[in-house]
Formats: structure tokens, sequence, C-alpha cells
């Protein structure tokens, strides 16, 4: 599990349900090679399985209400069970 106590956790090979409706697999952390900050490296479960990456943080965020007033979603990414997806 990834986080610390002011953010979410994150779990590697969780399957997350962006807020957009997508659904993605969370293949591991990555650290930036300059600062060292973590940034989470996920595959979308559609398509062509592209492989995408994002600050840990941003990852864990809330969706911004006053960009997108009318998701219902809380989290940028909330985790699903495999069932749902």
């Amino acid at each position: 599990m990834w986080g610390n106590k002011k953010m979410r956790k994150l779990k590697v090979h969780g399957v997350y349900k962006h807020f957009k409706g997508k659904y993605y697999i969370v293949e591991g952390i990555a650290k930036h090679s300059e600062d060292l900050s973590d940034y989470v490296v996920y595959r979308q479960l559609y398509d062509n399985g592209e492989l995408y990456i994002r600050p840990l943080e941003m990852f864990l965020s809330e969706v911004d209400k006053g960009k997108y007033p009318d998701v219902k979603q809380k989290w940028r990414f909330e985790e699903v069970e495999l069932n749902e997806a």
C-alpha cells in the first residue's frame, strides 16, 4: 500500500474506476529520477491496454467539483472489485 496519513491508500494491482467511467489497473509505483517523487503506473483496461503514469498525489485526489460539478464520484480514481469492472 502507498500513501500517507493525509492521503488515501493505493493498492498495487488494484482495479480503479476513473470518475469519467473507464477502468484501470495499477501496475506499480515509480520514482521520478530527479526529485524521487512517487508516480502511479497504471494500464487502461480497454482498447489497447495503454500504459500511463500520474503523480501519486493526483491519482489519489478528489474530483474537482468546480470543474466537474455533476460528477457523483468523490475521488478521481476509486478502487473497485473485479466483478464491478
